[in-house]
């Protein structure tokens, strides 16, 4: 089975700030791959507005101004990762429930777990962080959704499920818990799932949630989407640069790509506190996350498919043809995708387009077919021959085409021959008896 890890990307850098430390992550076993990141400062040292200064997402992407419409309130995303440190001073009060599908973690799912265990935290203060009391940290693109922290423990043969396994429970709790929106900032690194994640995100689909994942990176081994970024109805995430142009390292690229977001410099608060720089998918489908709790915040009546369709459709192309596989359909516009108007979609749902490919693909072993007929054999029954004519005793002395070709003619032609011959013979004995006569 292949192994699962976060869709991170490669290493950041130290930006500044007293009381450093490295965390250093190591590739998880299943598809998110949570780089080597650099602290940029400690929480107690850095002055009030240095992270946000650092937060250049929150401008260039539209969260400013759309959080004059809303700013995610009333809205769950579950976040399916390595574990959530609710601890954390950005994260007070955002985390309203969790659970542990691995075994090793704690039963609310706020103890991070498995190989890089700083994964889930940074996921979930980039999307719904609080920022701090005296007004500076780290703000989330959500400020006001909840969290539902769902550990998952990769790269570690303490687990008593399987990574698949993990992941098809996690998704489950996650939509009996009242989850809106499912953040996954992993990758399988194939293009395929097992079936029972077919069961897992249909029933997410059909309960009404919007799943995000993130392409995965080119960096960390990521060439093409994988799984669950290429299942039928996900929002998949790929990654751009501070220029808004692809990242080669920090995305990857796939024809089920549905919107890009930034995946580079991107600022996270670790377990325990401090801030870290990190790049890839796993930070750019968070944004995106939060993107979609804005849009069902601001939009409560919309169902999954419609909101899906107004984060895309609001989509800024940038100048490139889209859709596209390293674009999707343009970059996520915030503002717009809580305030512009989007025609109702005529697209499938998520449901639907799952539905149609499992139909397709999952192709069940054939039933042996039991034979409707008996074995015994059958006589078969000639037709009958067809009723002789009646019979007509005047139809006997009439001529019949056939009677008249093969007999009546013919019989004609010779009777009528021998008439001549007779007279002939006839003319010629008084002819010769004349001559006779005169001598």
């Amino acid at each position: 089975m292949p192994g699962l890890r976060s869709a991170g990307g490669p290493a950041g850098r130290r930006v500044s700030g007293a009381a450093r430390r490295i965390l250093t992550g190591v590739a998880i076993t299943l598809s998110a791959a949570v780089a080597v990141v650099g602290v940029v400062g400690d929480a107690r040292a850095a002055r009030a507005d240095q992270v946000r200064d650092l937060e250049y997402w929150l401008n260039d992407y539209g969260f400013s101004q759309a959080w004059n419409t809303t700013k995610g309130a009333g809205v769950t995303v579950a976040v399916i990762d390595t574990g959530v440190d609710g601890s954390i001073t950005e994260l007070s009060g955002a985390v309203v429930g969790g659970t542990d599908v691995s075994g090793v973690g704690s039963s609310n799912g706020q103890t991070p777990v498995g190989a890089e265990n700083e994964h889930g935290t940074l996921v979930a203060s980039l999307l719904a962080g609080r920022g701090t009391p005296t007004g500076g940290g780290l703000i989330g693109v959500a400020p006001e959704a909840s969290i539902l922290a769902v550990s998952v423990a990769f790269g570690t043969s303490d687990a008593v499920l399987s990574n698949d396994d993990q992941i098809a429970e996690g998704i489950r709790w996650a939509v009996d818990n009242g989850a809106d929106v499912i953040n996954m900032s992993l990758t399988r690194n194939t293009l395929d799932w097992p079936t029972s994640w077919d069961d897992s995100f249909m029933y997410a689909f059909e309960n009404d949630v919007v799943v995000v994942a993130a392409a995965g990176n080119r960096g960390s081994g990521t060439a093409e989407v994988g799984a669950p970024a290429t299942i039928p109805g996900v929002l998949t995430v790929a990654g751009v640069d501070q220029s808004k142009e692809a990242s080669f390292d920090a995305s990857s690229q796939g024809i089920t790509i549905a919107v890009a977001a930034p995946s580079e410099k991107l600022v996270g608060v670790a377990p325990g506190g401090g801030y870290m720089e990190w790049y890839g998918t796993s930070a750019a489908a968070p944004i995106v996350s939060g993107l979609v709790a804005l849009v069902r915040s601001a939009y409560p009546k919309l169902d999954a498919a419609e909101v899906i369709n107004r984060v895309i459709e609001t989509a800024n192309p940038n100048g490139h043809t889209v859709p596209s596989p390293i674009y999707g359909n343009g970059l996520i516009d915030a503002a717009a995708a809580v305030s512009a108007f989007v025609p109702k979609s005529t697209a499938a749902t998520p449901a639907e387009l799952l539905q149609e490919w499992i139909t397709l693909h999952r192709r069940a072993d054939a039933e042996p077919i039991t034979p409707t007929t008996s074995n015994t054999p059958v006589p078969v029954v000639p037709d009958a021959d067809p009723p002789l004519p009646e019979q007509n005793s005047a139809a006997g002395w009439l001529p019949s085409p056939l009677t008249l070709t093969y007999v009546s003619v013919p019989l004609a032609v010779l009777v009528g021959f021998a008439i001549l011959v007779t007279l002939f013979g006839i003319g010629a004995t008084r002819h010769f008896k004349r001559i006779r006569s005169k001598l």
